[in-house]
């Protein structure tokens, strides 16, 4: 297994932050890596820690009365000068529970009510966002939203539009926008399955 032999942190951001790890690999490579993180410094990082906590929260939120639609947000994104589809999603508190998480993050973004429901483990455990890039980590929580959609929640720094997306829109939006892997694949089951959350039951 490769060895890292130099960390150092090249910015001080309060979101996200650039490290620069040296390091040899089993086959005597050496390399330099860049990595981006949301921790504040190296004390927090995976290769300091090697504990996988969640950093933030992803959104599976079913809507209406027949639980058929689901909700997305069209966010301005920076990295590629443009609109994508996401679910709502936001960063942990320190200390916080990262289903507390999802229902606050929830309601700043779109103004809805969310009603978490009891999935197993093996689903909401943080998955890695973009390892190659990054050492955070996010948990998907499932469940249930209902109330009146506002914007007078989100953060001044936020260009969000929120989407409630019936099957022909979700298709809509799959074959022709940009769409945030992690909300594609789990679209794909609100399409194809009676119960979208059929899959949590396995």
């Amino acid at each position: 297994m490769a060895k890292i032999t130099r960390l150092e942190q090249l910015t001080t951001n309060k979101f996200l932050n650039l490290f620069h790890a040296k390091g040899v690999n089993d086959k005597g490579y050496e390399s330099n890596y860049f990595i981006a993180s949301r921790n504040k410094d190296k004390s927090g990082l995976m290769i300091t820690t090697h504990e996988n906590e969640a950093d933030g929260v992803g959104i599976y939120a079913l809507y209406g009365e027949k639980h058929d639609k689901v909700v997305m947000v069209k966010q301005y994104r920076y990295p590629i000068d443009g609109y994508i589809y996401e679910f709502p999603a936001g960063l942990c508190e320190k200390g916080e529970d990262y289903r507390e998480a999802a229902v606050r993050e929830l309601h700043e973004e779109t103004g809805l009510v969310f009603h978490p429901i009891d999935a197993k483990k093996m689903y909401e455990a943080p998955r890695f966002s973009s390892v190659g890039m990054t050492d955070e980590s996010v948990a998907m929580v499932y469940g249930y939203a209902d109330g009146e959609i506002t914007d007078k929640y989100q953060e001044a720094a936020e260009e969000i539009q929120v989407v409630i997306a019936d099957k022909d829109e979700v298709r809509r939006i799959l074959k022709e926008e940009h769409v945030a892997m992690p909300a594609a694949m789990q679209l794909y089951h609100f399409l194809a399955d009676e119960d979208p959350f059929a899959f949590l039951n396995i």
